[in-house]
């Protein structure tokens, strides 16, 4: 069964939609509601991973949150992060079990397509050897978010990256777009590029993971495919936690993938 990366990044964006620009470490107790305790919640809920995604205008997930959680996490810690010098030394400073590399536009709600391996090739190769100096083995697992294009996942064993996080949104369009009707054209093809993508990417000998848009209608698809090893949710999670609480929002995705 792929394991459950919970992506925590919208319980910072409820806090800063408060406290925003405020210095959160003059605010006694903490601004809530709290990242580190969203973790806790989410590992008891069955997590198997604890995403977060620092961003170079810290919309949501903050610096002071990285140092908080990295100590913390009993699960296996996920920084996604842009390929920048400032981010390649706060990855290498706080230790996270793994880094994903995802493409960054100032004026996106969220990340909105794949990263670039193939056209930036030799920058992205130079980024993944230095988020693996200096560190013992095993390591820290290097991750590529691209499309499920094949010249992307090769591009991304040439630089080095040691996992493919193959982007899901089309798949997810496609399935709300036909009421997830498994007998429509454009379903199966978006359903079959991520196939051959994670296919190829476990060919190279890499991770296959995928991620983005997957709900709790959409994701079994995507659990069952062969081979898959992580799953990377967030905004649909928070969402139900809304309703349920977080615990047992994590809890009822693990169950929808494992039935998958």
């Amino acid at each position: 069964m792929p394991q459950l990366g919970v992506n925590i990044d919208h319980v910072a964006s409820l806090r800063q939609a408060r406290y925003r620009n405020q210095d959160l470490t003059s605010i006694r107790g903490y601004a809530e509601p709290d990242p580190l305790r969203a973790a806790h919640e989410a590992e008891l809920g069955g997590a198997d991973i604890i995403t977060v995604h620092l961003r170079e205008d810290r919309r949501h997930i903050c610096d002071l949150d990285i140092k908080r959680l990295s100590p913390f996490l009993h699960a296996k810690g996920n920084l996604e992060m842009g390929a920048t010098d400032e981010m390649i030394q706060i990855a290498r400073a706080q230790g996270f079990e793994m880094v994903t590399l995802v493409p960054e536009g100032r004026m996106e709600v969220t990340t909105e397509g794949g990263l670039d391996v193939a056209g930036n090739l030799d920058r992205l190769r130079d980024v993944v050897r230095r988020l693996k100096a200096d560190r013992p083995a095993p390591g820290v697992i290097v991750s590529a978010f691209i499309d499920a294009a094949p010249h992307q996942v090769e591009a991304a064993k040439a630089a080095g990256f040691d996992a493919c996080e193959i982007h899901t949104g089309p798949y997810a369009h496609a399935f709300a777009n036909v009421g997830g009707d498994l007998l429509c054209p454009t379903l199966q093809a978006q359903l079959q590029l991520v196939r051959d993508a994670g296919h190829r990417a476990r060919a190279l000998g890499m991770r296959f993971n995928a991620g983005h848009a997957l709900n709790y209608l959409n994701v079994g698809l995507i659990a069952s495919l062969p081979g898959i090893s992580e799953l990377h949710i967030g905004h649909s999670i928070v969402s139900r936690a809304v309703y349920v609480g977080l615990r047992e929002a994590v809890r009822e995705m693990k169950a929808a993938i494992q039935s998958a």
